[in-house]
């Protein structure tokens, strides 16, 4: 898709300049035997896992409320790096043995991911997978697996319309949010309030002549129609969303519309200025971090928050952003504070749209910091929400990425494989070196721009952990591709027993739907 091409072009130069950088080689870890954990140490741990384990009851109450995050390209290889990462950079003895907030759900369950028309698949029919409760082509948001190709009048007929658990949600008066750090208009967020047979028509600017001739809505059109029901939000009238937060403002404004942020930039659109007509109707607008933190929700009526023309900024380079905007916790956090007002119950999707598009470029640093973030994130609304709220953390798909070699225990995971020493069972002092001649790091890709042609680079002399280091890769490709094994779903609160074994990625819409009372089947 376009969006993956244009990001692996952003950060595709950086492999060259993290070759050319030569820091001081990065130090092993010092080979001292009080750092090995005891028997007791293991024993103790494993014991208490299985003791918690031990007390779950089910929990078969109808629920309130549904918090799905959406870790987009979240494979279980990111989630262990990630887990890491995460332990390392809170300067836990090793990582290995730290947990993300979504690991101490206490139900979990694999998914298969595989499409109607694809065995390893893209983020359009996977998020429509889960909303909807079908499995879906190529390309395809919330439209039924017998459309094929990006045809507007077949997609246009009310039986190829797939209804979604927000707008379920939205018949039976909740209230609904979608938050992301991709654009509002992109594939995960899309699918939950869309229905279109080619992703990348995010704005009227992006259809095809015959999308065009027959007037099929754009994506950020749908948006601002979407409307379910009317509902009364603190004083105000909700004719759809009560919250859409990301990226993608671009798509709202028009061709003449100068852009509140970037200044000489304008939108996109060719017609109708969907940010006035939000705010015409008594909707709330922000774009920066001071709007976002005026937001009160007690007082404030339905919300549109758009933080950046594309894409919101990485975790890790969004304190550079100059007008500033919030994290994805800060967003998480907002919404649920907002929706919680709603006395009857609230649906929510948050994606960490991000650590997909760190993969594409082959740069594991952003994608396991913005898998950080969102553990943070599931973290807070762990805290906010009450037993009457059934959380889901998945991944639509996973990626071409891999953790490989022998590290010794509290390696830095981005850092070059360095063993134990076979005699002494101790960590060797340099790195280990491959049939080459040269080290590699214990993060790498199967495909992607990693990848170089001729001799592998020598990265004795590398910094690795460096934020824009692409990790090698094999295949030569401009931009990394998904993986095709299945990711996890984890669980807590209603229902959330419901989550177990190997499952069909679109079974995850019959457990919300359940826990939410809405039906069985699916009509």
């Amino acid at each position: 898709m376009h969006s993956r091409r244009a990001l692996a072009a952003i950060l595709a130069s950086s492999l060259a300049l993290g070759c050319q950088s030569i820091p001081p080689p990065q130090p092993a870890p010092a080979p001292a035997s009080s750092s090995v954990e005891t028997k007791e140490t293991f024993f103790a741990r494993g014991r208490a896992e299985v003791d918690f384990n031990a007390r779950i009851q089910p929990n078969k109450r109808k629920a309130k409320n549904v918090i799905l995050f959406l870790g987009d390209g979240m494979g279980v290889t990111t989630i262990t790096a990630a887990r890491i990462l995460d332990g390392q950079m809170k300067g836990m003895k090793f990582g290995e043995e730290n947990d993300l907030s979504f690991e101490k759900f206490p139900h979990l369950a694999h998914s298969k991911t595989y499409q109607a028309n694809q065995q390893t698949p893209d983020s359009a029919p996977t998020m429509t997978s889960i909303v909807t409760g079908s499995k879906a082509n190529d390309g395809m948001l919330s439209i039924a697996p017998n459309v094929i190709g990006p045809d507007p009048v077949a997609a246009a007929k009310p039986e190829n319309r797939l209804t979604t658990i927000l707008e379920q949600a939205e018949e039976h008066g909740m209230w609904t949010g979608v938050v992301s750090t991709a654009r509002l208009t992109h594939a995960t967020p899309a699918a939950c309030y869309s229905h279109t047979p080619f992703r990348d028509w995010e704005s009227d600017a992006d259809l095809s002549p015959k999308a065009a001739e027959v007037d099929y809505p754009d994506i950020a059109r749908q948006l601002l129609d979407f409307h379910v029901r009317d509902t009364t939000m603190n004083g105000k009238t909700s004719r759809g969303l009560e919250i859409a937060m990301g990226g993608g403002r671009s798509n709202f404004l028009t061709a003449a519309d100068p852009d509140p942020e970037d200044q000489g930039e304008k939108g996109k659109r060719k017609s109708r200025n969907l940010v006035n007509e939000w705010t015409g109707r008594g909707g709330a607008f922000v774009y920066d971090q001071k709007g976002f933190d005026a937001i009160d929700p007690a007082a404030t009526g339905p919300v549109l928050g758009l933080f950046e023309r594309s894409h919101m900024e990485f975790e890790l380079d969004r304190p550079k952003d100059t007008a500033g905007e919030p994290s994805l916790t800060q967003m998480t956090e907002k919404a649920i504070r907002l929706l919680q007002r709603s006395t009857k119950g609230f649906f929510l999707m948050v994606e960490a749209g991000r650590i997909d598009h760190g993969h594409h470029a082959g740069n594991a640093k952003r994608a396991l910091t913005d898998a950080v973030e969102l553990s943070r994130a599931v973290q807070r609304a762990t805290e906010l929400a009450g037993n009457d709220t059934l959380i889901i953390v998945t991944a639509d798909h996973s990626h071409a990425f891999f953790m490989s070699g022998y590290p010794t225990r509290g390696n830095p995971i981005l850092g070059l494989v360095v063993t134990n020493d076979d005699k002494t069972g101790l960590p060797e002092t340099e790195p280990f070196k491959a049939k080459d001649g040269k080290p590699y790091t214990t993060l790498g890709y199967a495909n992607g721009p990693g990848a170089v042609a001729g001799e592998r680079p020598d990265l004795a002399n590398v910094d690795t952990t460096a934020d824009d280091f692409l990790q090698q890769s094999l295949v030569p490709l401009g931009s990394e591709t998904h993986g095709g094994e299945d990711v996890v779903i984890y669980a807590r609160g209603p229902q959330a027993y419901l989550i177990e074994g190997t499952m069909e990625e679109n079974a995850i819409y019959f457990v919300m739907a359940r826990a939410l009372g809405f039906e069985k089947g699916k009509r």
